[in-house]
């Protein structure tokens, strides 16, 4: 090979690696919106997210935290962001499968709009009481308190997140199926929900793990159940509803999905879904997903993750029917 040739081989290799190695140092990055304030578990799974998943991209990640509306000013954000790969969004069961169904307009479509990624986590609603009071009252599992609320019919007091919420839906299917009738009231904030239960203000609360499992690790309440069908791995000792005679096929679990706008290309989406997984799957990001009450849980495809959405999207809707949550 003579050294002409040879410095032409050379000139035209440096010309093909040029764009490959433009295109990833001009990657912008990836954004990961959070539709609620910080601080709160979606926040915290967020940023164990991005902190995992910027080297497996081989791309800075940053957290954007777009609250209000319930959720829905952050998906929006989401449906209307550039459909470039460069945001995805952490959105929730509610927002996906609910809102529709409660609210008198909506700023987006979800079934238009996004593209679903895969699931990242699992997680459900906690039924627990007063230990005292349950202690007084003979409450020591669901069946118990279910038949003492049939035999006192509005007495027992129990608390959930406010209108519409996962945990009002789920206090509202709970008495329509088991014919048992509660005295819900509805709390502004988490932090008050928990010490009017441990005072004994209320007797009970439905609430995310994050703010009920400290509560049971001193002994102050006891947690009856999980409105998921089935246990939850943070919590293997706490029975699920649907083992209660009565409460056969219950299943309601608050559950989050990664998402992106519908009109991303299919390699970003792919891209991004591979590299989700393969943090998602990891014993660190599940141990870290733990604390913030959340199992961690990875679609098969992204074709599973959209049918998720579609599979659940009628359940939800028979729950605010039940329910008779609207929002304004």
């Amino acid at each position: 090979m003579t050294p002409r040739l040879t410095r032409r081989l050379l000139l035209a290799a440096t010309t093909l690696a040029v764009p490959s190695l433009a295109q990833a140092q001009s990657r912008r990055p990836l954004r990961i919106v959070i539709p609620f304030p910080p601080g709160g578990s979606v926040d915290g799974l967020g940023r164990v997210l991005a902190d995992r998943l910027a080297p497996v991209l081989e791309q800075s990640v940053v957290v954007d935290n777009r609250s209000g509306g319930g959720g829905l000013i952050g998906a929006d954000a989401v449906a209307k962001a550039p459909p470039d790969g460069t945001t995805i969004g952490v959105i929730g069961a509610a927002t996906l499968c609910a809102a529709h169904f409660l609210q008198q307009t909506m700023p987006f479509d979800v079934a238009r709009d996004f593209r679903a990624i895969t699931q990242i986590s699992d997680s459900a609603v906690l039924l627990a009481v007063n230990t005292e009071v349950a202690t007084r009252r003979g409450w020591t599992d669901m069946a118990s308190l279910l038949a003492w609320c049939r035999a006192n019919p509005g007495v027992f007091k129990v608390s959930h997140a406010g209108a519409a919420t996962v945990s009002h839906l789920t206090l509202a299917a709970l008495s329509a199926q088991s014919r048992a009738e509660f005295n819900q009231i509805p709390y502004r904030g988490g932090a008050q929900m928990t010490a009017d239960l441990l005072n004994g203000t209320i007797e009970g609360s439905a609430d995310l793990p994050t703010a009920l499992v400290p509560q049971l690790e001193a002994g102050r309440i006891r947690i009856l159940g999980t409105s998921s069908g089935r246990r939850l791995g943070m919590l293997p000792a706490i029975p699920a509803f649907a083992e209660t005679a009565g409460l056969e096929g219950f299943d309601i679990r608050s559950w989050n999905m990664i998402v992106t706008a519908a009109a991303t290309p299919a390699a970003e989406v792919e891209r991004l879904a591979a590299a989700i997984r393969q943090v998602g799957s990891t014993q660190s990001f599940k141990d870290a997903m733990r604390p913030l009450g959340y199992d961690a849980v990875v679609s098969d495809s992204t074709a599973a993750a959209a049918a998720l959405i579609v599979s659940e999207t009628p359940k939800w809707q028979r729950l605010v029917e039940v329910s008779g949550a609207r929002v304004n």
